[in-house]
């Protein structure tokens, strides 16, 4: 994993150095055949490599996290997953994991039962809380990436990312369909985030200021270019039904009627943001590269930055324990205040508000 500068670029190599990550660092990857096989590997290939067990693996780079029945799963490069179960205070791998990949993206659906997608296209499952994962699909010769996983249920759910290569299962990850978003779209953009809205509509943040929204879970999406030109790395829905995507040098924007408009978010930076989430609490807060954190006391309308002393890059972020969010990226998993103030007095950290223009 290398954590080169990310600049805007618009030749293929390097584009797909912006997804393989999709905000903190970039993977040098090859672009690989547009035919690409829908399955796992191929009979009396090599068994896959497993991640192997270090004490470490929670300091180093981890890229999403979610909860499942309470228990904190985070995911990140050589196959690592990690496993809290005192929401990010403490942290253990998981025991079995049959790959070597970064991986990029982790959900789960019920308790038990959850997926992770990374580069190699490839797709893991566990149906016991995240401690075993099997390998349900990988294309190592194609060196695409997945950046982002859902499931509407246990059977039905996707994966995409690089080059707008999403495979789909509607059998629990047991077989795997290659596909588009929909008849007519023919972009070939990153998918670097699938989210769900409070209404239940899905929306993918892509490149290129556009954002693809279904409202009949991914069966079919709709393109819907906003007034923004860059990539938007990541997205999520808020308790108020409305949705937010944000992305390059401090861009955010947000949606209240179902995409068809949005309006300019004040981030208080020019740093790229790479991952939020509207705490239990109702604060959001976003993350970003260069140490960015984001404050929002007023449902995502401003943010105030904070930027952690450390100035690493930074692409998920989740509730932890009382008081404390859990921050992911380059050095793993690291605990700070869900408040402003105790932020920057506990962490070392410096508050800069910038008031910017709505209409830049």
């Amino acid at each position: 994993m290398s954590s080169s500068d990310l600049s805007v670029v618009s030749n293929w190599a390097q584009r797909l150095r912006l997804a393989s990550i999709a905000a903190i660092g970039a993977v040098m990857l090859s672009f690989g055949p547009t035919a690409l096989p829908a399955a796992a590997q191929d009979e009396g290939e090599a068994g896959p490599e497993y991640a192997m067990q270090s004490s470490l693996a929670a300091e180093s780079l981890l890229l999403d996290a979610t909860y499942a029945n309470g228990r904190l799963i985070a995911v990140g490069e050589f196959g690592h997953i990690v496993l809290s179960d005192d929401r990010g205070a403490t942290w253990r791998q998981a025991q079995s994991v049959p790959t070597q990949a970064t991986l990029t993206g982790v959900t789960f659906v019920g308790e038990n039962v959850g997926f992770a997608v990374g580069h190699d296209a490839t797709v893991l499952r566990t149906t016991d809380g995240g401690e075993n994962w099997d390998l349900v699909y990988n294309d190592s010769e194609s060196e695409m990436a997945f950046m982002t996983v859902y499931f509407e249920d246990e059977n039905r759910g996707f994966a995409m990312g690089a080059f707008s290569f999403i495979v789909e299962t509607t059998d629990g990850g047991e077989t795997w369909e290659e596909r588009s978003l929909s008849e007519g779209v023919l972009d070939d953009f990153h998918l670097n985030k699938l989210f769900a809205a409070n209404n239940g509509d899905l929306y993918v943040s892509a490149e290129f200021g556009v954002v693809y929204r279904s409202p009949d879970q991914g069966r079919t999406f709709e393109r819907i270019q906003t007034q923004y030109e860059g990539s938007f790395w990541g997205g999520f829905g808020m308790n108020d039904g409305s949705v937010m995507v944000f992305g390059m040098r401090g861009n955010a924007f947000r949606s209240s009627d179902n995409g068809q408009t949005w309006v300019k978010v004040d981030t208080g930076t020019d740093k790229s943001i790479a991952g939020g989430v509207q705490l239990g609490n109702g604060k959001i807060v976003l993350v970003g590269l260069q140490g960015y954190v984001g404050y929002s006391d007023n449902n995502g309308q401003s943010f105030t930055e904070v930027t952690r002393a450390d100035r690493l890059g930074y692409a998920a972020v989740t509730d932890g324990p009382d008081g404390q969010i859990v921050v992911f990226g380059e050095p793993g998993a690291k605990l700070m205040p869900d408040d402003m103030e105790k932020a920057r007095e506990q962490v070392g950290a410096r508050i800069s508000i910038t008031h910017m223009d709505s209409d830049s």
